[in-house]
């Protein structure tokens, strides 16, 4: 599956997630474990959103490298989040900070992929 259709459906995703955050589980959560669901579900859509764009660039600029770092740090970062507001021990907590930084090296990875095309 291409960068593009993958960001997609990780935008897709996002907005179920969001839609069952706020109204499936607001009776059954605590104010904390809300506020994991909401970070996990932010940091997830904002980066979706950026690896699509990034699938829309030529593959030689290196965006789709950043792009599918940034999925992977959104699945690592988001994901750890999303079980820890579920009940996983929160140990995963110590987990978190390796998908921000996937998603921090995505980041660099588009600076660099952008310095490349100003050439």
């Amino acid at each position: 599956m291409t960068l593009a259709r993958t960001a997609s459906l990780f935008g897709f995703l996002c907005v179920v997630l969001g839609a069952f955050g706020a109204h499936g589980l607001e009776q059954h959560l605590d104010a904390k474990h809300i506020g994991w669901w909401e970070t996990g579900t932010f940091y997830a859509l904002t980066h979706s959103i950026a690896a699509f764009a990034m699938g829309q660039t030529p593959k030689s600029l290196g965006y789709h490298r950043a792009g599918w770092v940034m999925l992977f740090g959104v699945t690592v970062f988001s994901g750890t989040l999303y079980a820890m507001a579920l009940g996983a021990p929160t140990w995963l907590g110590a987990v978190t900070p390796l998908g921000g930084l996937g998603l921090l090296i995505g980041w660099g990875f588009a600076f660099f992929a952008s310095k490349a095309r100003e050439r």
